[in-house]
Formats: C-alpha cells, structure tokens, sequence
C-alpha cells in the first residue's frame, strides 16, 4: 500500500494505491488506513469498484455502521433505494430515475451542497464517512473539503478566546431552512421531533492528535445564549473564513473514487450538476462516532 501526499499541503488529503478493497484487508493494513485518516483528515481511492457489501465490509474495519434512517432523511422505508447501512446521497429514486424538479426528496438533498459536517445534528456525531461513486455525472459534481484543523489554528488570538467555550444548536431543519425547505410544512408532527436539535461545542478536540478544530456545519441555527441573527451571522462569518482556499482541497470525481473523510476534522460539501437529468450514483457508509460531546 502506498500512501501520497500533494507538496503544497503536506498534511491534508492523501492519495491511496495499490490496495484493493474488493479483498480483506490485513490488521496492519487497517491500521495503517486508520493511522492516515487521522493525520491527514481525507484519504482517495482510485479505480475501487466495489459493490455495497464490499463498501460495508471495508466501513466495519474502522467501528459500526451508523444507520440511514428518519434522523438524517425524509425518504419513506418503502422509497428507500439502498439497504440502510448506506446513505443515498445520489439524485436517483427506487426506479433509478432523477427526481423530479419539486420532489421534496431532491430539494432535500440539495442541503448537501452547503458546507456541513455529517451527522452532527445527532447527539453522537459520525466518525468517519466513506463515499463511493458508482455513477458520476459528465459535468460539475465535485465535492469539496475543508480542513478545520488548519482553520482554527490559523484564527487570530482573540476569536479563539471568543469560540473556546462556544456552544451551538445543530439540526436539519436549521439547514434546510436556509434553501427555503419547510420541513413543519412537509413532514408530521412527530416526523419533525427526528430532526429536534442538539447541542454541540465549536471547538473539538481530537483525543488521538490533541489537535484543536472548528466544529462547524450548516446544520448550526443558534448559539447558546444568543439571539438566531447574531448566531446565523457569526456562524456564517466563520465558515466563510474557514473554507478559503488556503484550507480546502476540491476533488473531480472519477467513477470508482472512494473517498473517506474524518468528520471530526473537516467540513465538506458537494456541487452542482444536471441533476435533473444525469443520474450521479454516489453511496456513502459512515462510521458510528464514539463520544458524546457535551
């Protein structure tokens, strides 16, 4: 296994090769994976085209599957596409067809273009997040990440003091508002108490690297003790800051990429494409986190 870094960010996103994950992987193997994704945030696989069980066997090696179910989207049991060890972040329905243009479902899942951290509107917030393109489309489609690390230690002294002891309300309801989805107008009332926010702290540290990150995402709608526009605003201010281009890295899919993403250490978000006619087939396993953060 060979493990490459770009010169000009030497310690955000690598490119794995010569490993194929159709194969069990040995003990050493899966620590060396495990090893990188907690120094270098993302890791890329190239030319891996595997099926859901492969991808689900290989997501096992690093904890427990986290569950796609009515916490983190509005697709009925009986409209689901995908077993619910994986999330179906594509824009296909059961048929393998494009939403339609006012399918609730794709207006939902244009919440994935905005920057957000998977998973982080659940009292556990994911882990790890691996995403296999099966289809890709022939234009645009990138997703883009950012590395929190490198964004909180480059704040200057007096915001980090302001943010050290920050707390923040995340839910998806709070970022789906900012596309103009009504969810109290689309779901039940007991649909809605899936997506009840929860708190979490803006600053996170990763207990293996001691390393300080941003722990921000679209999903956050108000800062404890302040008034929704002073938070929207300041939060807003922040992830602008946080995903200059000195802090991200931007990937052109191929079709077979896997890629794998530490949530505890970046953000990211996907871009737009035909999605009203090309059918971009991408399916993502997430890893279970293991802490409750407040």
């Amino acid at each position: 296994m060979k493990i490459e870094t770009r010169k000009e960010f030497p310690d955000f996103v690598a490119f794995v090769s010569e490993v194929d994950l159709k194969k069990d992987l040995q003990e050493n193997q899966i620590k060396e994976i495990d090893d990188a994704i907690n120094k270098f945030s993302v890791l890329v696989f190239r030319d891996q085209d595997i099926n859901d069980d492969e991808q689900v066997r290989f997501t096992k090696y690093f904890g427990e599957i986290e569950a796609s179910g009515n916490k983190s989207n509005i697709t009925k049991a009986k409209d689901r596409r995908l077993s619910t060890d994986l999330a179906d972040v594509s824009n296909l329905d059961k048929n393998n067809k494009p939403f339609t243009k006012d399918d609730p479902r794709r207006i939902f899942n244009l919440g994935n273009r905005l920057w957000h951290t998977d998973s982080s509107f659940k009292e556990i917030p994911a882990k790890y997040s691996l995403l296999s393109a099966r289809n890709i489309s022939k234009e645009g489609g990138n997703t883009e990440f950012a590395d929190m690390r490198s964004a909180y230690d480059n704040l200057d002294a007096k915001t980090k003091q302001k943010v050290e002891d920050m707390v923040c309300e995340h839910s998806l309801i709070y970022s789906r508002q900012r596309l103009g989805f009504d969810m109290t107008r689309e779901l039940s009332s007991e649909e809605i108490k899936n997506f009840t926010p929860v708190e979490q702290p803006l600053v996170r540290t990763n207990k293996l690297t001691n390393r300080k990150t941003i722990f921000l995402s679209s999903h956050i709608g108000k800062i404890r003790d302040w008034i929704r526009p002073d938070s929207m605003c300041f939060i807003d201010d922040l992830i602008e800051y946080a995903t200059q281009s000195k802090f991200k890295y931007v990937h052109q899919w191929s079709q077979y990429d896997l890629i794998i993403w530490d949530n505890r250490q970046t953000m990211h978000r996907a871009r737009a494409f035909d999605d009203l006619k090309e059918n971009r087939d991408m399916r993502r396993t997430t890893v279970l986190g293991e802490e409750k953060l407040l």
